[in-house]
């Protein structure tokens, strides 16, 4: 076996030349363009990990102004409403007399309105005493009044039992 004889001639030697040329150039511009990508890629990544750090400061910075805001709320949280409801399971009375009975408990607690629901919540057993205290005349017939439950919020709620007196 012999190799053929193209490197004597021109023509062959030209197109070896050119393909050799022009795959050393056409790895250039690879080589370029791949290049420039990478750059374009890199400084995304970069301003992207920038914005992403600047606004997870942000975020952190929001955060805690929300925190202290609801802290500061919480702390002046005022009771805006207060409501009885009286459960009469033993006794037949008709709702108005409940009704009218419940209007004149809220009148008495209507004091407690725009104020604190801590301060409010530290005198709860003076609050239930004074409720217990309480005697309310219905339909000629008393009843003492004995707290079931009350809850604390800007609503304050109050359940109410009635008992019969003797006297």
């Amino acid at each position: 076996m012999r190799i053929p004889p193209y490197h004597r001639t021109p023509t062959w030697q030209r197109f070896f030349a050119g393909a050799a040329l022009g795959g050393l150039i056409s790895w250039v511009i690879f080589f370029y363009m791949h290049g420039v990508q990478q750059e374009k890629q890199i400084r995304t990544l970069h301003e992207q990990r920038e914005e992403i750090k600047d606004l997870n400061g942000e975020i952190a910075i929001w955060e805690q102004d929300y925190k202290k805001l609801n802290e500061k709320n919480e702390e002046i949280l005022t009771i805006q409403e207060v409501e009885v409801t009286i459960t009469n399971e033993k006794y037949s009375l008709d709702r108005l007399s409940i009704a009218e009975a419940e209007d004149v408990i809220e009148d008495d607690l209507s004091s407690l309105l725009a104020k604190d629901v801590a301060s409010v919540y530290d005198g709860k057993v003076l609050l239930k005493k004074s409720i217990e205290n309480k005697i309310v005349t219905i339909n000629k017939k008393r009843y003492q009044l004995e707290v079931v439950e009350i809850m604390f919020y800007t609503k304050m709620n109050i359940e109410i039992k009635l008992k019969r007196t003797t006297s």
